[in-house]
């Protein structure tokens, strides 16, 4: 088994940025390799998957699990549990994705703020120097938006933005999607073939 095929433990959380769907491919994906997800989503997030993915989500419990299935490395934490190992640098991590993230969550982690469970553990990831990856979604940019991207850079996170590509001739809106997805696969050490690759590789 090489490196990038070992079981890996992630932290995957959603914010109320429109691109609900980023996230669920996410996780979907990584749950599909036999990867471990710690998952959150913001209130706002919650209602971003009713309008756009059309879910009910008045029964949250049945609302992940049409999502995901049932599986049992996946675990779904609320914005107030700081009881979760992921609110603690001891407990073992290869890093946490927040996709999408919207500009109000970006700004906190950016200086620092942890008033809840998502921005503590993001905290907890720049700390321990683990990777951070944020995929924001919001256009146009305003200066404070483009400063708090640096911040994070600065500060060893990497800044995904939702700007898929079209070198692969996509036909779909799912191939758009899948696009990003595999662009942060690439980006937290998980191989894939989610995608053709310039040059014609999909690995």
């Amino acid at each position: 088994m090489t490196k990038s095929d070992q079981k890996k433990v992630f932290t995957v959380a959603m914010t109320g940025a429109s691109g609900a769907i980023y996230g669920v491919k996410l996780v979907q994906a990584l749950l599909k390799e036999g990867h471990t997800v710690h998952f959150l989503l913001t209130g706002a997030a919650w209602q971003v998957l009713y309008y756009e993915l059309n879910m009910d989500i008045s029964d949250k419990e049945k609302c992940l699990t049409d999502l995901f299935g049932d599986h049992s490395n996946f675990h779904y934490h609320t914005q107030q549990d700081f009881s979760a190992p992921i609110a603690s640098g001891s407990a073992k991590s290869d890093g946490m994705i927040i996709i999408p993230c919207s500009m109000g969550t970006l700004a906190k982690i950016s200086h620092g703020i942890s008033s809840n469970l998502l921005e503590r553990a993001a905290d907890v990831v720049l700390k321990e120097r683990r990777k951070l990856v944020i995929v924001p979604r919001e256009t146009p940019l305003s200066s404070i938006h483009l400063e708090n991207m640096k911040r994070i850079s600065d500060l060893g996170g990497i800044v995904v933005p939702a700007m898929p590509g079209f070198y692969h001739n996509p036909e779909s809106m799912d191939e758009l999607v899948i696009f990003m997805v595999g662009k942060v696969l690439d980006q937290i050490g998980v191989s894939h073939d989610l995608f053709k690759r310039w040059g014609g590789s999909t690995s």
